[in-house]
């Protein structure tokens, strides 16, 4: 069973916000570990996936490249080995060791990773109390803290995804039952006026590079839905034989669907005509007025052409959420999976609960630029044949949350919590 170890408090926490964040980020993941077994947190399920082991070094290994071993004086490395395993994809910083086989990686054991952590927290913890930051450095401890509550949805994203295969389907929190209520009504639909506007983070706080730089698009009048598509809608799609119809895929899509027999959302399955999902909290029935999850940008593309309707474009999805409060079912709620569906608003369930398809690729915007140095192959790279999703999900840090953030997978991928909103032109 996994350890509980806090990182060493700092006397100047409580008035120092970029320390403060440093502790509660670091502590959030060893929270989320806490009371697993090591067999949870040595296994990888999938090239796409990680064990959780590599996710608590790699977090760690990132603090100790980019802030400890440049900036911290006399910061004695704790392994040169970890530069190697441990390094994701920067490529300026070396050789990686091989995605797909981080799984084989035995040793370090467990252990020896939380004392890394120790090690790690413990001299962070110097540094931080010296006070002698500049802004570059600044910068970088708080990437460092997104970059690490990023790796915390990843690591229940993909260990949810190795419990998956156990047949015992053991729970990652303890099961508790649902609500059970009918689904709600029909969405209603929320219109907006087509012109010219900004989007883009406004420098304002902390954002990614990718966010930027703030822009002008022009927008087509268009409306969404008030909620997510819910599961019980789902269904619909499913008997009406939407995994059957070639004719609503894309032909990538329906490709990839007949090579992995697409029947139902990942994780669902069918048992005396009810449909089940596993999901964090164990194997339960499907909660019909719940937003879909685990769907890939195919299937939620295909739902769309069966609908009648379509996917929003991000510009859309940042304009309409332009007044809402963030107020959502994240990780720090500990529910680890969609709510019910909520009918209080004209804009239900934006943040949380659920990422959000849309019909935009992740592409640069004008005159983006990445960053000089290592930290510049953080996203920039990455801009070529994956969409991008906005809004968050229950395995979400509430910290990520603000209208600019731009979430990004390839269109087959469907172990996150990705579900989707339907839009219509207006």
């Amino acid at each position: 069973m996994t350890q509980r170890f806090h990182p060493p408090l700092l006397k100047s926490a409580a008035e120092d916000p970029v320390a403060r964040l440093v502790l509660e980020t670091r502590t959030r993941t060893l929270d989320l570990v806490y009371g697993l077994p090591p067999e949870d947190l040595v296994v990888q399920s999938m090239d796409d996936a990680s064990p959780g082991k590599w996710h608590l070094a790699h977090t760690t290994w990132f603090f100790e490249t980019f802030i400890l071993r440049p900036h911290a004086t006399n910061y004695r490395q704790f392994d040169p080995n970890y530069a190697y395993l441990f390094n994701s994809y920067y490529v300026q910083l070396g050789a990686r060791y091989a995605r797909p086989q981080r799984g084989l990686v035995t040793r370090p054991t467990l252990d020896t990773v939380l004392a890394y952590r120790k090690h790690v927290d413990e001299a962070l913890k110097q540094f931080l109390e010296c006070g002698h930051r500049t802004g570059e450095i600044q910068a970088l401890l708080e990437l460092g803290c997104h970059h690490e509550m990023q790796h915390q949805e990843l690591l229940l994203t993909d260990l949810l995804h190795a419990l998956s295969f156990n047949p015992l389907q053991p729970a990652f929190r303890p099961t508790g039952p649902l609500p059970v209520r009918d689904p709600d009504s029909e969405p209603s639909w929320q219109e907006f006026p087509g012109g010219i506007f900004e989007i883009g983070h406004d420098g304002q706080g902390f954002a990614f590079d990718c966010e930027g730089p703030r822009h002008e698009v022009l927008v087509r009048p268009f409306k969404l839905a008030s909620r997510p598509v819910n599961n019980h809608e789902w269904i619909e799609f499913i008997e009406a034989g939407g995994y059957r119809s070639p004719t609503l895929w894309l032909s990538d899509g329906w490709s990839t669907s007949q090579k992995e027999q697409w029947q139902a959302p990942l994780y669902w399955w069918q048992e005396d005509s009810i449909w089940w999902s596993f999901g964090m909290r164990g194997a339960q029935p499907v909660s019909l007025d719940a937003p879909v999850a685990h769907v890939s940008y195919y299937e939620a593309d295909a739902y769309t052409r069966w609908s009648g309707k379509r996917l929003p474009l991000e510009a859309e999805w940042e304009i309409a959420v332009t007044d809402i409060p963030i107020d959502g079912n994240l990780m720090e709620s500990e529910n680890f999976r969609p709510r019910q569906s909520a009918v209080s608003a004209p804009l239900n369930q934006m943040y949380g609960d659920v990422w959000e398809w849309t019909a935009s690729p992740f592409v640069p915007y004008p005159g983006y630029r990445p960053p000089e140095g290592a930290v510049g192959e953080y996203n920039g790279k990455f801009m070529c044949n994956q969409f991008v999703l906005r809004g968050g999900s229950c395995s979400t840090a509430t910290a990520q949350l603000r209208p600019t953030y731009r979430n990004f997978f390839y269109p087959h991928q469907r172990w996150q919590f990705s579900g989707l909103r339907l839009a219509d032109d207006g």
